[in-house]
């Protein structure tokens, strides 16, 4: 994790023009339903508190959140939105300062205000709010069983003679799930200088690659952290539904839920740039350093970033694309605390989320494609103070969901970190000076929060 500094500071000092902005109007919570439980009742669904006492908070404690949010926003940070909900309650519903604050590189005469409802790039958030939420909904209802090879559900992903590295044939969803399906983790499809053989810009094109990336590890012998398992996942999910992913959620998963701003390809669908917070000043240019063919330049807003979602997979991929906001996440996250449902809506059980969130033999801070507090490793993102039982995930762009069933807690803190210069991109291409911040590398929120609790979390 980056540490902030004095010099990073007056580094970022030099760059930008900021004050501070909060807004405090509360979410309107999700009600819509349809479909009940088996036995004919509800889930909970979320209520808004007068004060955050009343879900064991404290509000004066909880002030420090935003002092520590606001501050770094006098400091240059870009913005942030954040959303804390317990025991089915919305604690706190925050947005801090702008949404945009650039033009390129040069600087906004009038920054945008961040708002509660605006939309964020999930980046690898939509692993979990879209893949995963589908395959547990597939698993529930079963249409997928995660021991089944991957070639059950795509015949064509195997081995091939040449392949240095073989392991595809009893390739398991499972070892997928888990990280351990033996590809490395970014094989650039978007960029020919890289992908070589496997360059593509066309979507089924991408999806056919997949199969022929090559692996790089044998199968179960190590974690590494690839975008690739969960393109791959993505397309297993389109050809158990045959529709789209983008299509199979919205549909399936989040217009039940009455969420109208989740969405891949938002710009496609009635939203407008405004409507987002920014990400890159210049395209994937990594501040002009990176080429690659039809690279964009301009600072993106509603556009996602994630180079194989937006220009490999046309902006819908298991690893990237999703947009949202605070609102709508804690609906999402709070599915999850239910055991699968919200509302008069059931999507999966308990003893499939058991499964999912439970932990890797091979390594306690991987569920099946959640993130868990399995040991001090992971301290960064869920606090000291985190149950041994919470699991989220993060997103490349600033994003990250913390849920803790053991105290019925679900953490929701999006930024557009990434919207600021890079601080050297010759020598470091992805360090934007976002990343420099306590609120962007998410540990020091979330430990406030943790703190603001009344009860004893030491």
């Amino acid at each position: 994790m980056e540490k902030w500094t004095s010099c990073t500071l007056s580094s970022i000092l030099a760059f930008s023009l900021f004050l501070p902005f909060t807004s405090y109007a509360q979410v309107n919570p999700n009600e819509e339903t349809a479909v009940s439980k088996e036995d004919g009742s509800s889930y909970p669904v979320l209520k808004k508190v007068k004060k955050a006492e009343d879900a064991g908070f404290s509000s004066e404690r909880l002030e420090k959140v935003d002092r520590l949010i606001e501050m770094e926003v006098a400091s240059g940070f870009p913005g942030a939105a954040l959303i804390v909900v317990k025991d089915g309650k919305i604690v706190k519903n925050d947005s801090y300062g702008y949404k945009r604050k650039f033009n390129e590189h040069t600087p906004l005469k009038r920054f945008e205000k961040m708002k509660n409802d605006t939309m964020f790039d999930l980046a690898s958030n939509t692993k979990m709010y879209a893949t995963n939420f589908s395959l547990q909904k597939l698993v529930s209802e079963g249409k997928l069983d995660i021991q089944a090879k991957v070639q059950q559900y795509i015949p064509e992903f195997k081995d091939m003679e040449a392949d240095v590295i073989k392991g595809k044939d009893t390739l398991r969803i499972v070892d997928v799930l888990h990280h351990t399906a033996g590809f490395k983790p970014d094989p650039q499809y978007h960029n020919p200088a890289v992908s070589k053989e496997l360059y593509s810009q066309e979507r089924d094109k991408t999806i056919s690659f997949i199969s022929k990336t090559p692996l790089t590890y044998v199968p179960g012998t190590q974690n590494v952290y690839s975008d690739v398992d969960y393109m791959l996942l993505g397309a297993i999910v389109e050809k158990i539904t045959g529709q789209p992913l983008d299509t199979y959620v919205e549909n399936e998963l989040y217009k039940p839920l009455n969420l109208r701003h989740t969405k891949f390809n938002p710009l496609q669908k009635g939203f407008k740039p405004k409507d987002f917070a920014a990400t890159e000043l210049l395209g994937n240019t990594r501040d002009g350093v990176i080429t690659f063919p039809n690279i964009r330049t301009y600072t993106l807003q509603g556009e996602v970033h994630d180079e194989k979602a937006f220009y490999s997979m046309g902006g819908v991929s298991g690893h990237a694309g999703l947009f949202s906001n605070t609102a709508d996440l804690a609906v999402l996250l709070q599915v999850m605390l239910n055991g699968g449902g919200y509302g008069k809506q059931a999507f999966f059980d308990q003893e499939t989320i058991d499964e999912f969130v439970a932990p890797s033999e091979m390594n306690p801070t991987y569920g099946l494609g959640w993130r868990r507090n399995g040991d001090a490793s992971m301290e960064w993102m869920f606090s000291p103070y985190a149950s041994e039982s919470a699991y989220g995930h993060t997103g490349w762009t600033g994003t990250v969901t913390i849920i803790d069933p053991e105290k019925d807690l679900g953490i929701v803190l999006l930024t557009n970190k990434k919207h600021s210069p890079l601080v050297n991109p010759v020598a470091n291409s992805n360090q934007f000076f976002g990343d420099l911040f306590k609120t962007g590398s998410y540990g020091s929120v979330v430990t406030a929060i943790y703190e603001a609790l009344e009860s004893d979390n030491k």
